[in-house]
């Protein structure tokens, strides 16, 4: 089938979005409502795209005489569409570990206080669309927080996380410091004296 330029479409924002089981999805006026296990999300359509649902399908497809616009938030508008879908079907997780002598992190009311080797305790708000759990892990005899975070949101998690890291982001020296789960930290050694003369 050959695209007419009238018809231009952005080659991964024309993909349908796959609608998952237990998701329903309304649209209503420019708002898209996704509602699933795991929550429920609400999108504001720009309005250089048009947004259609079919058979388990929802289809992006750029407004008309919206040129190049158009097709930028086709793509960007089904790739948070996909988002929404999954975050509510399944949800998203991160997870950060707080290394550090006497590094700890405890959650209640809605504020997550860490206690990561400064002057001051810092305390984070955490938006009610992100669970928080905090758990202790023993790894080969060190102790230390692993604070798991899960939304159906899939930006403001990667927001609360990286706001979480930067509290206290690794060294590169010892390695210690907050940082995501399963993140290698590339510690530089320590100043050597120079060698030669």
């Amino acid at each position: 089938m050959t695209e007419t330029h009238t018809g231009k479409q952005s080659r991964n924002g024309k993909k349908p979005v796959e609608v998952a089981k237990g998701v329903q999805i309304s649209i209503s006026g420019r708002d898209i409502t996704a509602k699933g296990p795991k929550g429920e999300l609400t999108y504001a359509l720009r309005p250089e795209v048009v947004v259609t649902q079919g058979d388990g399908t929802l289809t992006v497809r750029p407004a008309e005489n919206t040129g190049k616009a158009g097709l930028q938030y086709q793509g960007l508008t089904r790739a948070l569409l996909r988002n929404m879908v999954e975050g509510v079907a399944h949800g998203y997780k991160r997870s950060l570990d707080f290394r550090g002598v006497g590094y700890r992190a405890e959650f209640k009311n809605n504020q997550l206080k860490m206690t990561v080797g400064l002057s001051h305790q810092p305390l984070l708000d955490i938006p009610k669309v992100v669970g928080i759990k905090v758990e202790t892990i023993d790894e080969a005899g060190t102790k230390f927080p692993r604070v798991h975070l899960e939304s159906p949101d899939k930006e403001i998690i990667g927001r609360v996380a990286a706001r979480i890291r930067q509290m206290r982001p690794p060294e590169p020296y010892n390695g210690k410091g907050v940082r995501y789960t399963g993140e290698r930290i590339r510690e530089k050694a320590g100043k050597a004296g120079k060698a030669g003369g």
